[in-house]
């Protein structure tokens, strides 16, 4: 059959015209679309020529793909919500355009199949003309494509808005889209498929790679650690990785990568003591992880903080040690596996598991964190596994799905494992090994799946041994144990009172600490570990005056006993009392206070437990 268009030229006359009389002209990536298709002899009043994959192809393609296909689950699904609504569809593809998964609209599927958008189908804009998946591609950039743009005319059903994914060194990882019925307008689509992308290119830019520095950088503070920071990676004096932000702050292109770390004027931009700012001469505020280095480079903007740099205020301060067990966690928590977490009280169990959570594959859905020691154990089993309607007295209308359900596709932080009640401790054995939970007064088991990371403060090998712990259970959650070690046995404790110091209001009030006070407070007996440390220096900062250098008459009683030598064996220090008992009451009611009487907040912004709070504050256990 003989093309109806034989020139670029009047392919663009016979496409204008297909717009009617009045009607704008297409953005300028539909034009150029339009030019390279017609220069390739496609017919756009034909059917496109596509076949699709085989089974046996189409099993490679979803096993060279597996990593973007998770990497990508969180906001495909969260996608999904809105495609549903407006009866269109997510898709993704791989770099060549190949579609691996669509998701939404089961009606609209149906339409969209008749044109061959359907999984194993490729879209590249070379076989099926002017199209965002396609286009996208070649112009490495967001493109919207809606109905009488696409080249082919059996296309001009769809409505479609798509972006690439692309990697730390600014190579196509594939393509996210969202395709929908032409007739309905989705102005907002291609908005909600570039936060989606930002969140999928930040995650994958989550790990800082052995022997490399991440540096996080923005213009507002409060955007550090969100998927709307700048990210650069460097080896050395290399810029070795990169997301589009990164790049965009600092006035550079994707030809960075690989090339000596240089300002647009030919200053050095590798990690040391650098003013960071943006192409336009604004200050930023950035952050750096990785390697230790003898000169920390940071924006200006940003107050010093010895010890290692965190990525936010909440996260965790890791030694060399303790960052290796954290990689080791999150790659088995990657795989399927159970971790428990062993460390005396304050050592920062829940911090860490955090961590892992943030740093795996599940971070964008749940962490559930279950205190097994604050449940009542009345209600510990209906708690965890939830419970039907009318299942016992005082049960919710509704019924309640459980706080293991609540975890699906995240990860579940079982704290306080050690004092589960043995009869409890059969049923999630149960649980794990079917991965499934029969609800309290249901029949039909209902299916589950998270990571799970346990944490106790009580040896459960021992535990096991006088039977006060289930053998078959802990062979089950235990197959790999991470110990925290004691502050007292940490080698950077000064550098952990700087960068703890450094997380509360004092600085930003011009309060510092004395080098004596900074000694003592390295050299005391901390009972309550990393959590009692922080709350010290919490209260410390809120009754300083501003400006204020404190010296060792602030300190609480007792602060300034440092740690026995290991030849001269000490008594256990008591819990801290008097002074310290009385500061740490004020501060947990002040951060009551400041967060409107919310007690998770307040816990949280203190790095205490909600029932630690309730007991020490408010005299009372904490209720589900």
């Amino acid at each position: 059959m003989q093309s109806r268009v034989s020139t670029p030229r009047t392919l663009l006359a016979a496409r204008r015209q297909a717009f009617g009389p009045g009607v704008a002209e297409p953005p300028p990536p539909i034009l150029r679309s339009w030019e390279r298709c017609a220069a390739l002899g496609l017919d756009f009043g034909a059917r496109p020529r596509v076949e699709p994959l085989s089974s046996a192809e189409m099993r490679a393609a979803f096993d060279r793909n597996e990593a973007l296909r998770q990497r990508c689950r969180p906001e495909i699904e969260a996608l999904h919500a809105d495609a549903r609504a407006t009866g269109g569809l997510v898709i993704l593809t791989d770099a060549d355009g190949l579609i691996l998964d669509t998701l939404g609209n089961d009606s609209f599927a149906g339409r969209a199949a008749q044109v061959a958008l359907r999984p194993g189908v490729p879209w590249s804009e070379s076989l099926t003309g002017t199209n965002a998946i396609g286009t996208a591609l070649i112009e490495r950039r967001a493109v919207e494509v809606r109905g009488a743009e696409h080249y082919f005319e059996p296309h001009r059903i769809l409505s479609c808005a798509a972006m690439p994914i692309l990697g730390p060194d600014g190579a196509v990882l594939g393509i996210l889209d969202l395709t929908g019925p032409s007739g309905i307008h989705q102005g907002h689509a291609l908005g909600l498929v570039g936060l989606a992308v930002d969140a999928i290119e930040h995650r994958v830019l989550d790990a800082v790679p052995a022997g490399c520095e991440v540096l996080r950088l923005h213009r507002d503070p409060a955007l550090l650690g969100t998927p709307r920071e700048g990210v650069l990676v460097f080896e050395g004096r290399r810029i070795v990785g990169a997301n589009r932000h990164g790049l965009a702050l600092l006035g550079l292109g994707w030809d960075a990568i690989g090339a000596e770390a240089t300002d647009r004027h030919g200053g050095d931009l590798a990690p040391g003591p650098l003013a960071l700012r943006d192409a336009h001469g604004a200050p930023l505020y950035g952050r750096l992880q990785g390697i230790s280095a003898p000169v920390r480079r940071r924006s200006t903007a940003e107050p010093p903080r010895p010890g290692l740099p965190a990525s936010g205020p909440e996260a965790p301060i890791l030694d060399p040690a303790t960052q290796k067990l954290l990689a080791r966690a999150v790659r088995l928590i990657e795989a399927g596996i159970p971790v428990v977490v062993e460390g005396e009280t304050g050592t920062g169990k829940e911090v860490f598991a955090r961590a892992a959570h943030a740093a795996c594959v599940r971070s964008q859905k749940p962490f559930v964190a279950v205190n097994c020691a604050a449940l009542p154990e009345t209600l510990i089993e209906a708690e965890l596994f939830g419970y039907e309607p009318g299942a016992f007295t005082g049960a919710a209308r509704h019924g309640a799905k459980g706080l293991l359900r609540q975890a699906e596709g995240g990860l579940l932080f079982l704290d306080e494992i050690g004092d589960m009640p043995l009869a409890l401790q059969s049923r999630l054995l149960r649980a794990l090994q079917e991965r499934e939970v029969l609800p309290v007064g249901g029949t039909r088991p209902v299916p589950v799946d998270f990571a799970l990371i346990c944490a106790t403060h009580r040896d459960l090998s021992r535990m096991v041994e006088d039977g006060a712990f289930r053998a078959d259970l802990f062979y089950r959650i235990a197959p790999y144990r991470v110990r925290l070690a004691p502050l007292r046995d940490r080698p950077d404790r000064l550098a952990l009172v700087r960068d703890l110091w450094a997380r509360t209001d004092g600085p930003a009030r011009g309060v510092s600490l004395s080098p004596p006070c900074e000694a003592a407070l390295a050299d005391a007996s901390w009972p309550g570990n990393l959590r009692q440390l922080a709350a010290c220096l919490k209260a410390l900062a809120a009754l300083a005056e501003p400006g204020e250098v404190l010296g060792l008459d602030a300190l609480p009683e007792g602060v300034a006993v440092p740690v026995a030598p290991a030849a001269t064996p000490m008594p256990e220090p008591e819990p801290a009392t008097g002074r310290l008992d009385t500061l740490a009451q004020d501060a947990m009611r002040a951060a009551l206070a400041a967060h409107g009487g919310n007690v998770s907040k307040a816990a949280r912004s203190l790095g205490i437990s909600r029932s630690t709070l309730y007991r020490r504050c408010l005299g009372q256990r904490v209720e589900p």
